[in-house]
């Protein structure tokens, strides 16, 4: 492909672009594809000759369209969102177009600066403590594990780095029973072992009981273990349940633990003043995540990290052999020694893109429609004789179930709204997902997508209220 053909085909590819988006909502929300029926479509060998970008093209539409689920729908109510932005994509394109290899100040010195003032802009957004300096990561699992590690260095003097783990010391972690798997994951990479992870049990809403966390911290030390690392979650993965941040930071203060502060999804809400008493107590933490890649529509991946003590993030993670040296030394940040990866994606384009092209009351006017949104469905599922609100709603996730007035077995309501939300899913129309509170079978509904407007939410609970009644 020469650069007058690129030029045609490009064009060609905005325009699949543009339409995709035009006809999102003819799509199923959720890939009706059989395991197999992709991969039984493409040839089991690569092709001798190149072939032409139109017939690449078609197959995308014949093989692959059909066996996408299509996360920026309107009625993609699942997990959390994955959202992006017209602006996001247009900056992601960029950032392709021009493949750099953003690793160090000088392989892209307007890279480096632009993530350093733009983690600053989030901080202020977000109105986060001053001492918190900020770097982008792809996940906030890997975050997370950067946390864990950091606190892991710092607590042994920054000596498992060096010498491996020896002698008897038994380190622990702690954070909620509702607190997400990539903690479990993290503990176990990061040589604490799952065995040493505890779960706190949660409150009537979900949250961590501070108090559990401190017994079981006291009966951890009686033991001889060593305490590390408690983490905290701003919105939990099933309900969006928030841990009692304040007491949690003085408990962590009290052992001397360091305090991860997990807001993957929830962290996008402290754009709204009126949500930052939530997180009242923040300034004990030793770091913070939350992934605009989620609900600040900015195309995956871009998860916004923040920690107090840079020179332990620094110790913990750099490794300088002489290929990596540069002149500018210390004057200047290099990223590749702030996390796991040595290469690092241009990310903070995207998320300059979307902060310039919405601006803060853009943003938050839309946070706020979101949130109204869900409030608006939780009262209207209150109000209904056959469905009940499962957790509190803090922020645009409701989790509810059917519950018809004949029915109080917890298995048979259990089937029930399995069977409800398969059936739904199935439909093509929409998309939700489910969870587990206190063994309850749970629908959660996710409003929040980029492209969303109220009449979808609408659509889906008339929907949800008709297949409930033909099952």
């Amino acid at each position: 492909m020469n650069i007058e053909e690129f030029r045609k085909n490009a064009h060609e590819t905005i325009d699949w672009m543009a339409d995709y988006f035009k006809n999102i909502e003819d799509y199923p929300v959720r890939s009706k594809s059989s395991p197999g029926e992709t991969y039984d479509q493409i040839p089991s060998s690569p092709p001798e000759k190149g072939e032409l970008f139109k017939d690449l093209i078609g197959d995308l539409d014949k093989i692959i369209m059909p066996g996408i689920t299509h996360w920026q729908s309107p009625s993609f109510f699942a997990y959390f969102n994955a959202n992006n932005s017209f602006p996001s994509i247009l900056a992601e394109m960029i950032t392709a177009t021009l493949g750099a290899q953003c690793m160090s100040w000088q392989t892209s010195p307007a890279a480096t600066e632009l993530e350093e003032m733009v983690m600053k802009w989030l901080a202020e957004m977000l109105n986060l403590p001053g001492d918190f300096h900020g770097v982008i990561q792809d996940t906030a699992s890997t975050a997370t594990l950067c946390s864990i590690l950091t606190a892991r260095e710092k607590l042994s003097g920054f000596k498992v780095n060096s010498k491996g783990f020896s002698g008897n010391r038994k380190f622990t972690a702690y954070c909620s029973s509702e607190a997400h798997s990539s903690i479990d994951k993290a503990i176990r990479i990061a040589g604490i072992g799952s065995d040493n992870l505890r779960k706190i049990d949660v409150d009537e809403n979900y949250a961590m009981d501070p108090e559990k966390l401190e017994k079981t911290i006291k009966n951890d030390i009686n033991k001889g273990f060593t305490p590390l690392i408690v983490i905290a979650a701003f919105g939990t993965t099933g309900s969006t349940a928030v841990d009692p941040v304040k007491n949690i930071g003085e408990i962590s203060e009290k052992y001397n633990l360091w305090f991860h502060i997990d807001a993957a999804y929830a962290g996008t809400a402290l754009i709204l003043p009126e949500n930052r008493w939530m997180i009242a107590g923040i300034e004990s933490a030793d770091t913070f995540v939350f992934n605009p890649h989620k609900w600040m529509f900015t195309n995956f991946d871009c998860s916004a990290y923040f920690v107090k003590d840079k020179d332990a993030l620094l110790r913990t993670f750099s490794i300088l052999p002489e290929y990596l040296k540069t002149k500018e030394g210390d004057r200047v940040n290099n990223y590749r020694d702030w996390g796991i990866a040595l290469g690092r994606r241009f990310r903070a384009l995207k998320l300059w893109f979307v902060i310039r092209s919405f601006g803060v009351k853009g943003l938050q006017q839309k946070i706020r429609e979101h949130i109204r949104w869900a409030d608006n469905l939780k009262e209207k599922i209150e109000n209904s004789d056959d469905f009940e609100i499962m957790a509190p709603v803090l922020f645009a996730t409701v989790c509810f179930r059917y519950k018809p007035s004949e029915k109080n077995d917890t298995d048979e309501l259990n089937k029930l709204n399995e069977q409800l939300l398969e059936k739904l899913n199935s439909s093509g129309k929409l998309y939700l997902t489910h969870t587990k509170l206190n063994n309850i079978y749970t629908i959660r509904f996710v409003v929040g997508q980029t492209y969303q407007e109220e009449h979808h939410i609408l659509n889906a609970w008339d929907l949800i209220k008709k297949t409930a009644k033909e099952i």
